[in-house]
């Protein structure tokens, strides 16, 4: 990618375009910027992401430009969410594209809205090297680590944490990093990571961080609802074809949810029964695992019991989510995991 440097750690997108966005690779120019804010009086906003862009990612900044004038988009593979066997060399790195989707969104950014509000826009992108927040290194074995890492417990070791016990920790640390390099008013995720959601209010309260969690709904396909993610590239066709299936059995759980309302709720284990009822068919086929199927409540994501009676007062805010492997049916594919969730 052809640039020019204007600055130490802020590079411009590509010189054909006519208002570049920049590309922040230090912490001190984000600390500047972060000072030009606060003594405009303007708010910031942060949308976290590992790159590789699409719809979702999109929305996120959407919603985040409705409430602040300057955005923050980071763009960093975290190495410390990876395990060793993890995918973290073949994960999808897209910048240019990734910066140029970003550069058009700004240019719509820049027009007003139908009710005459002026959006806020994306004042830079933070993409550093590993070595600018991991400076003692980061290796994947865990045990391996040096240096300072945020851990939030229980709920970093349920749900998600049991096959990815190493996941939250990288999560929690890098966002600690990011909350504390670029202070933003608010932070912007998608429901279709909910435990993460979770586990990052948590975070805040619990380290005082002056940081608003906003969770914004899941961005889906509109075909069949599967959820977006900068993975479901390694689907291929034939898989992708299916894939909706996690979001459909949800639904299918969901609607039994509902249905039950009518009669004063109806037990856990219903409502998860059928779900498994429409990836069962997929499972017997060899086409997927279920990792699992939970429904719990939405604070400290305890399981509700598979008798209890999931009712209006008791199911307003409970997760229902799943996870499941997408096993090989091509030579040369690998598994791919899809997670998914739906509130009641």
């Amino acid at each position: 990618m052809e640039s020019t440097m204007s600055s130490p750690g802020n590079t411009p997108l590509p010189s054909h375009s006519p208002n570049p966005i920049p590309v922040y690779s230090t912490i001190a120019p984000l600390r500047s910027l972060r000072r030009q804010t606060t003594l405009s009086g303007q708010t910031i906003g942060l949308v976290p992401t590992m790159g590789a862009l699409h719809t979702g990612h999109l929305s996120l900044i959407l919603h985040a430009a409705h409430h602040n004038r300057t955005l923050v988009v980071s763009i960093f593979v975290n190495p410390a969410q990876f395990a060793p066997h993890e995918d973290l060399a073949i994960y999808p790195r897209t910048l240019e594209s990734d910066l140029q989707q970003l550069h058009n969104l700004n240019a719509q950014l820049d027009l007003q809205d139908p009710t005459g509000t002026v959006l806020g826009r994306i004042a830079g992108v933070f993409h550093p090297e590993p070595s600018i927040l991991y400076p003692r290194g980061i290796p994947l074995d865990p045990m391996k680590q040096r240096g300072a890492f945020v851990s939030v417990e229980p709920l970093s070791k349920k749900l998600e944490g049991v096959s990815r016990p190493h996941f939250f920790r990288g999560v929690a640390t890098v966002c600690s990093k990011l909350f504390n390099i670029i202070q933003p008013d608010a932070a912007y995720f998608g429901q279709k990571d909910v435990q993460q959601t979770i586990v990052l209010k948590t975070l805040v309260a619990d380290l005082h961080f002056p940081v608003r969690i906003v969770v914004c709904p899941t961005a889906r396909d509109q075909t069949d609802g599967l959820a977006l993610s900068s993975r479901n590239v390694y689907l291929g066709k034939t898989r992708r074809a299916y894939a909706g299936c996690l979001y459909q059995a949800l639904e299918a759980g969901r609607r039994v949810y509902e249905d039950g309302l009518e009669r004063g709720g109806v037990e856990a284990k219903e409502i998860l029964s059928a779900a498994m009822m429409v990836l069962r068919v997929f499972v017997e086929e060899g086409m997927l695992e279920v990792e699992y199927l939970s429904l719990a409540e939405s604070g400290e994501l305890e399981e509700f019991e598979p008798e209890e009676k999931v009712n209006r007062e008791r199911g307003e805010g409970a997760v229902m989510s799943g996870a499941v492997r997408m096993l090989p049916i091509e030579e040369g594919q690998g598994v791919v995991r899809l997670i998914d969730n739906v509130i009641l």
